[in-house]
């Protein structure tokens, strides 16, 4: 009870004054308002086309990421393709390389105008421009290179705990490889493709970096984008932009309704009481053509883009064909000459690891507690600490920034306040990435441990999180990497000496070169790696140590 009442406070509490500010119809700086009413949602249809837009980027993004993540786990957790271990270790990588650095080198790639591509297109004689990124496609793009990473942890937890043997019934029994996958496999690990479709969905909604840098070239708007236009102008309409992240409850709650509906009309239970053996199936000579599908998805979604953006950050101007005279150090020096940077960068660094160890424990319970509690009230919970993806988190911290700073604790402006804001913008990252794990894990492992005496912390600790394990490292990796590189819950609440990394690149986008942030938005790329090499073989020896 007191890890849920935790939860609903944190996502009920800045919510509360979300809503507050959408119903204020009198001076839009007043708080409390001084008056309400509902004329701010009835002034939302003239913004019907960027709904349009947000719903039609992130249909195309989520079901982008949902095939490039269920493809990768298949072939990475299910078959023998060479060089399998080391390949699922790099899928992170694209989660690594973070959106805004991702869009930067799309931009800097196939933008219609000065683009590399469209460069070396007119160079050769063609006329206007071969592929244009900044379009609805080119967007959705963009977003799904870097959320199928994030859709392949989640679904490839599920694959390692299913046991092989209904798959080699299948074959056994004459199906083929491809009849196995999607008649046996795909229902199987049913979970864990809905629960990465519903965060990725949501993640979508609320994306705003992407959208930033390569939809407002064309004046192309989505909601974060349109609402961060109405947050920044002066004076700024705050009432207007927490009217539109309010409008998007009804979809992620509709959303959270049909899962639980799907997951509750079957079982799912692969991990039994039986003992199994995770095995690779023999895919013939069809495991060459599946290192291809690795080797292409790694090469668009990390070495093209941390190439492109390694170039132009040695670049006095960017251009698609280099010269000896335009490289330059001076980007680099400029970027670590600033205090601000260097502080940035700590900070955030130190947000992750706080974010991840904390999140892990929290959001580890609250999956236990919804899922294999008999605690009245449990779904509630699952629909409360879903909300925070149902608001751009650009409006979320709206709601924050004002909750917080009446609270009785001076926090607002602090690193205390970020931390408090990661916690709760990122429950449903690690609740659907733990959640899909313990849905296959039969209830008769507990209910036999305790049948044999074993109290419930035991039976938590020596049953349950082993076989959570892949489920809570999984977690741990993406909490880090996500808090390391948040953009729309930071930009609002960070002070004078709290700033972290994300924010001070958009804010280098926006007001010097290209070159400069590039250079920024590499450093953040390289201190986020070398934290987690520390990470893992700190973690490592641990291990090591802890056989011995």
């Amino acid at each position: 009870m007191l890890v849920g009442g935790l939860a609903a406070v944190l996502v009920l509490y800045p919510i509360a004054y979300l809503v507050q500010a959408s119903l204020s119809v009198g001076d839009p700086q007043a708080r409390p308002p001084e008056a309400y009413g509902l004329d701010n949602y009835a002034g939302l249809g003239r913004y019907a086309h960027i709904f349009g837009n947000t719903l039609l980027v992130a249909a195309l993004a989520t079901a982008l990421a949902v095939v490039v993540g269920f493809t990768m786990g298949w072939i990475l957790s299910r078959t023998n393709v060479p060089g399998r271990a080391a390949f699922e270790q790099l899928m992170a990588l694209p989660y690594y390389v973070t959106p805004l650095m991702g869009a930067l080198a799309w931009a800097l790639i196939a933008s219609p105008s000065s683009g590399f591509v469209n460069q070396i297109w007119r160079a050769l004689g063609g006329d206007g421009h071969l592929v244009d990124i900044n379009t609805p496609w080119g967007i959705a793009w963009v977003m799904a290179l870097f959320e199928g990473s994030v859709a392949f942890v989640m679904i490839g937890a599920v694959m390692k705990s299913m046991d092989p043997a209904m798959e080699e019934a299948s074959q056994v029994l004459g199906a083929g490889r491809a009849r196995t996958m999607l008649r046996i496999t795909l229902p199987l690990v049913l979970p864990g493709v809905l629960g990465a479709a519903v965060f990725v969905f949501a993640e979508m909604l609320g994306s705003f970096s992407a959208a930033l840098v390569l939809g407002l070239p064309n004046r192309f708007y989505v909601v974060t984008t349109a609402m961060y236009q109405l947050v920044s102008q002066y004076p700024p309409r705050f009432p207007t932009a927490a009217a539109m992240g309010v409008s998007l409850f009804a979809v992620m709650f509709a959303m959270v309704w049909i899962y639980r509906r799907i997951v509750s009309a079957g079982t799912y239970v692969t991990i039994t009481g039986k003992a199994f053996r995770p095995r690779a199936m023999d895919v013939g000579s069809l495991r060459w053509p599946f290192l291809g599908v690795c080797v292409a998805y790694l090469t668009v979604a990390v070495i093209l883009p941390v190439l492109t953006v390694t170039y132009a950050s040695f670049q006095h101007l960017t251009s698609a064909f280099p010269r000896a005279a335009n490289f330059t150090l001076v980007n680099y020096q400029t970027a670590l000459a600033l205090d601000a940077v260097r502080s940035a960068l700590g900070n955030s660094l130190l947000l992750g690891l706080a974010t991840a160890s904390v999140g892990v424990l929290l959001m580890g319970f609250l999956s236990w507690l919804i899922y294999r509690s008999r605690l009245p009230g449990a779904g509630v919970i699952e629909y409360l600490v879903m909300f925070p993806q149902a608001v751009p988190r650009l409006v979320f911290a709206f709601g924050m920034l004002w909750a917080w700073l009446i609270f009785p604790i001076p926090i607002y402006g602090t690193l205390w306040l970020l931390l408090i804001a990661y916690l709760t913008v990122f429950l449903p990252l690690g609740l659907r990435t733990i959640s899909g794990v313990i849905l296959q894990i039969d209830r008769s492992l507990e209910e036999s441990a305790q049948m044999c005496g074993a109290t419930w912390g035991y039976r938590l600790r020596t049953v349950t999180m082993p076989l959570l394990k892949p489920g809570l490292i999984a977690a741990w990796l993406l909490l880090f990497i996500a808090s390391v590189r948040e953009l729309g819950a930071s930009i609002l609440l960070m002070g004078p000496k709290a700033k972290v990394i994300t924010p001070a690149i958009v804010e280098s986008w926006f007001s010097t070169s290209t070159e400069l942030t590039a250079a920024m938005a590499l450093l953040q790329t390289l201190a986020v790696v070398a934290a987690l090499v520390l990470l893992f073989a700190v973690a490592r020896r641990a291990v090591q140590q802890g056989g011995e």
